[in-house]
């Protein structure tokens, strides 16, 4: 007897690879959409930014200062290629699910949908519910194009016992045997339980589809989101730094000295660190910033546009800035010439007294675009320093990664309690009435910047040569100034190295010490002493809460 050929339903690892691949596409439908939502609304409310965001926050210090130990400036990066690693793996996960519970793994991928809504709005710079459209657009369309996939997959059925062949002829026997009013014939029965096949053309054509749908969506979003970027741009090309009325001295001569592997006195642009919370640096259009000077103690707040800074009178400074996370003998310290408005005369146009004077504020709040908080003792940005708000760097308009339109530089005090990046609100309070974005993870209210040295040549590892080795590197103790800088071989006696000519003292100061290398292993340690007749302490500590401390020694072997 002939008998029907229905296709062979879907099972096993076959229909659980094409689910975790349904999966997938519709995890990259959902980040792509959401990538064009947020093109409406604003880009750092996607789900990879704002879900990254949200890690930061919520990282411990001691994570985040490994993080920036192993990868430096690319631990952003690193970041966000793990975010979208688990992800892609959660993707696949959902998606094998679906191919058995349909629903589940649709739901599966609403409630991820739910969490990036969550991380943005609860992010510092959220300005509204809105900046949860992109995550839950994204994931309802994710969660429709898997449950869709998935039906091209035909329906899950349990694998069952195959009858046998005796089985299968009487059974085949008995239907031939029916009459035609028992509602089945021979050659259309379907008996119960039977599995429809899947829908290969179907599927393919699905999958195909959906992938160009969601590329596209994506090349959008991002094309949209970048010619937002690009007015940003064009507002930085267009801005030009007037002279200032107090200029920066000339670096005296022998500042510099020209020693292989020596740091360079003035960092460049491009090799300055960058540490900061930004997963994408803002692009702040310059013609649309606006500064507001508010809170205790401002008599007359103000609101002051990126023009009317201009037209103020400039200082403009040689200024070491070092940040925080940089370990005994790190590269997170450098040495730029800055020029902005005196925070100072700005802070006392508006009425802004400090403490010392009767002020009842010792707190300024500087608060970015991107949400971060950094909290300044007023008494120190008052003292006669040169505290400013800084919108040229090393010649030219603030670099995007360096603050642009407007920054603050505070000479003497680590970044994360002076060094505000993009910075858009100046509140005047106390550090007993408002704790900032890092004081509330348990870094200190206020740190000075402590004396610290570095030997930048010989590198550590490295193998010169027996003879005249030339050691060098820099120190900084900014506000203070260095005094003297000391060198010891092994546990020999301390050597005084020969300092450069200083600039300022709120500058590094580079040195050299000529050793007479002997045969063998040595390490080689340094330590300076600053104006106040301070020592750099040999104690190591931790960069949290207030900044590392110790010597710095590298070890070498001299052929």
């Amino acid at each position: 007897m002939d008998h029907d050929v229905r296709p062979e339903p879907l099972r096993g690892i076959k229909r659980l690879s094409l689910g975790a691949l349904s999966g997938l596409l519709a995890g990259y439908a959902a980040i792509a959409v959401a990538e064009l939502v947020s093109a409406a609304v604003r880009p750092e409310s996607g789900p990879v930014i704002a879900v990254g965001g949200a890690a930061i926050d919520r990282t411990p210090p001691g994570v985040k200062d490994w993080a920036i130990r192993h990868f430096g400036t690319n631990d952003k990066l690193v970041l966000q290629l793990g975010i979208l690693a688990v992800l892609t793996v959660l993707a696949l996960v959902l998606g094998a699910v679906a191919a058995r519970w349909r629903v589940i793994g649709s739901v599966g991928v609403l409630a991820f949908g739910v969490v990036g809504a969550l991380a943005a709005t609860s992010r510092p710079d959220s300005t509204s519910v809105g900046d949860a459209l992109p995550s839950v657009v994204g994931a309802v369309v994710g969660a429709g194009l898997l449950y869709w996939l998935i039906g091209r997959l035909g329906t899950f059925r349990a694998p069952v016992d195959r009858p046998s062949e005796q089985a299968e002829t009487a059974d085949a026997d008995a239907m031939a045997a029916r009459a035609p009013g028992d509602g089945a014939t021979a050659t259309g029965a379907k008996n119960e339980g039977e599995e429809p096949g899947w829908d290969r053309r179907g599927f393919i054509l699905a999958a195909t589809a959906a992938a160009a749908a969601s590329t596209g969506a994506g090349l959008a979003g991002r094309a949209l989101n970048g010619s937002q970027d690009q007015n940003a741009v064009a507002s930085r090309k267009k801005v030009v730094i007037p002279a200032a009325s107090s200029t920066a001295a000339p670096v005296p001569k022998g500042a510099a000295l020209r020693i292989n592997g020596i740091s360079p006195f003035m960092t460049p642009n491009g090799d300055f660190y960058r540490v900061d919370t930004a997963l994408v640096v803002p692009k702040v259009d310059a013609t649309s910033w606006r500064l507001r000077v508010h809170g205790k103690s401002v008599r007359r707040e103000r609101t002051l546009s990126f023009d009317d800074l201009l037209r103020m009178p400039l200082i403009e400074r040689n200024i070491t800035l070092t940040c925080v996370s940089n370990e005994v003998g790190g590269p997170y310290v450098g040495n730029a010439r800055w020029i902005g408005v005196r925070l100072a005369d700005l802070l006392e146009a508006c009425g802004v007294r400090p403490p010392s004077k009767g002020g009842p504020a010792d707190q300024l709040v500087a608060r970015s675009v991107d949400g971060m908080t950094i909290g300044s003792p007023v008494e120190d940005v008052m003292d006669g320093r040169d505290a400013m708000l800084a919108v040229g760097m090393n010649g030219q308009p603030l670099p995007f990664e360096h603050g642009f339109p407007v920054r603050m530089v505070v000479p003497g005090l680590y970044g994360y309690v002076s060094a505000c990046k993009w910075i858009k609100d100046i509140e005047l309070t106390t550090f007993d009435a408002y704790d900032s974005y890092w004081v509330k993870r348990d870094w200190a209210q206020k740190a000075p910047i402590k004396t610290e040295s570095r030997i930048d040549t010989p590198k550590p590892f490295g193998r010169p040569k027996t003879g005249t080795v030339m050691v060098a590197g820099v120190a900084w103790a900014q506000h203070r100034g260095i005094d003297k800088v000391e060198v010891r071989v092994d546990d020999g006696p301390w050597n005084e190295a020969l300092l450069a000519a200083e600039d300022t003292r709120d500058t590094w100061r580079q040195w050299s010490y000529e050793w007479q290398a002997t045969k063998g292993g040595h390490t080689l340690t340094v330590r300076a002493t600053d104006r106040t007749g301070q020592t750099q302490t040999e104690k190591r500590t931790p960069t949290i809460p207030d900044g590392a401390s110790g010597w710095h020694s590298v070890v070498v072997t001299v052929d």
